[in-house]
């Protein structure tokens, strides 16, 4: 046999450790969902050898099963509770589970041993019944520990083996005799529960190999993502930086102030400006969500009027909706509207709602924003006239990297992650975002708040 050098059998102990402990709360978590199915089970037993047989012999294992009973409950509650990587305490408690299941084991036994020798030498239909019964729930429930499942089908075995036997020698029955039959009957009902057993065994086994494969490429999914969130996080970073330099430098000369430009050179500045904004864009757009989704995005709540961010919102968009042919209107109002929220945060969904509702309405129509207050809550209404999201897309509107593949959208162009930022941000702030389609053309996105109490000596801006 080849010896495993130490730093490879290090791990595939541990690994067989950590193989014991999930086989071992597996079998106990059986053990307390089944605790009821056997109390009815031994209570039906135990009515039947008290009616039929000895009352006094079926109470005095009554007694034996309730305190079995109550050490099992004990026992699998303690390895339950267990941290799946403490080992060294599984270990401790794994002799207990032995105890446990040798005792009600013992019991079942003695039941059947009892019954047939009270019954006298006969065909012991109701007791080798009894012991195929406790042997085949053994197999079915006990395969999660190896050496628990022996166990068990050791001492059933010598039971079965034993009842026929001891008829056959207190007799000297020939071999014609119907004893003889019932015991090679039982040896062919222990094939039968030795058969089951190893069945549950092996498909528990190919379950549990199945398991923790998923688990490991799982782990290395999950370091896969890290490694990728890294990577991209510091690419983001280390490309914000030189591309805010170079926008800097092409909307320096863009502006005249190096001198006069030619139209030709005036044109390439022009698209230069645009693909540097498109790109910074994206960039601050991944950033945003690496930090979401790492939770740590910064999230500073202060009482601000909601009133006086819708102002905002409309007016620091309007210039983007202006070069669009599109024209953005709010309500007139006036009542303060108090939310705990991050103003930043919360004018940057308002600005993807808005920048969405100017890109893909037609010209010279409008995007009217409405504010609504009742039952604790704010909602905020942005309804366009744009080309309308169906309500079964909703997943897709509100996940990373994604947009309606539409000529229109496509047209229009994107990251497809403002979407998926704001439904984040208002998570985080406690409110929700959603949309429904006008009944004419167009969508309408509602962003709901929870409302707080109103400042005191407080009034809108102007």
């Amino acid at each position: 046999m080849t010896n495993l050098h130490p730093a490879v059998k290090e791990p595939v102990e541990e690994n067989q450790s950590l193989l014991l402990v999930q086989r071992m709360r597996d079998y106990c978590h059986v053990g307390v969902k089944l605790v009821w199915q056997r109390q009815i089970i031994y209570v039906a037993t135990l009515g039947l050898a008290a009616f039929y047989y000895d009352a006094r012999f079926a109470g005095i294992l009554a007694l034996f099963v309730i305190c079995s009973e109550i050490f099992d409950f004990w026992s699998f509650k303690r390895v339950l509770k267990l941290d799946p990587g403490d080992v060294a305490s599984a270990r401790k408690r794994l002799p207990f589970l032995y105890a446990g299941a040798l005792i009600n084991t013992a019991i079942i036994v003695t039941y059947s041993i009892g019954i047939a020798v009270i019954q006298g030498p006969t065909t012991h239909f109701m007791s080798l019944f009894f012991l195929f019964s406790g042997a085949l729930f053994a197999a079915m429930h006990s395969h999660h520990l190896l050496s628990v499942l022996i166990i068990r089908l050791v001492i059933f075995t010598a039971a079965f083996l034993f009842i026929p036997l001891r008829d056959i020698v207190l007799t000297d029955a020939p071999i014609k005799s119907e004893l003889w039959a019932q015991f090679f009957t039982s040896l062919f009902v222990l094939t039968f529960v030795l058969d089951s057993s190893r069945s549950y065994l092996g498909f528990y086994r190919t379950q549990l190999a199945q398991m923790t494969r998923l688990s490991k490429e799982h782990e290395k999914s999950k370091m896969a993502y890290k490694a990728k969130t890294e990577f991209v996080s510091t690419m983001s970073h280390e490309l914000r930086t030189p591309l805010t330099s170079i926008k800097g430098s092409v909307d320096l000369a863009a502006s005249g102030k190096l001198g006069a430009l030619p139209d030709k050179v005036g044109f390439v500045l022009d698209v230069a400006q645009r693909n540097c904004e498109r790109l910074l864009m994206l960039i601050n757009e991944i950033l945003d969500l690496q930090s979401v989704e790492s939770g740590k995005m910064k999230i500073s709540r202060e009482k601000s009027n909601l009133v006086d961010v819708i102002a905002d919102s409309v007016a620091e968009n309007q210039p983007f909706a202006d070069s669009l042919g599109v024209a953005i209107e709010s309500d007139p109002r006036q009542t303060p509207v108090w939310v705990n929220v991050d103003e930043i945060r919360l004018k940057q969904v308002f600005t993807n709602i808005l920048a969405n509702a100017a890109k893909f309405s037609p010209p010279e129509s409008t995007v009217l924003v409405s504010l609504q207050e009742g039952d604790g809550k704010a909602r905020i209404l942005f309804r366009d006239h744009g080309i309308g999201l169906a309500e079964e897309d909703h997943e897709i509107v509100f996940d990373h990297f994604s947009q309606i593949d539409a000529s229109d959208t496509r047209k229009i162009g994107g990251t497809g992650l403002g979407m998926n930022i704001s439904k984040r941000i208002m998570e985080a702030l406690g409110g929700s975002i959603s949309y429904t389609k006008n009944t004419g053309p167009g969508t309408t996105f509602i962003v709901e708040l929870p409302t707080s109490d109103p400042v005191p000596g407080s009034c809108t801006k102007g």
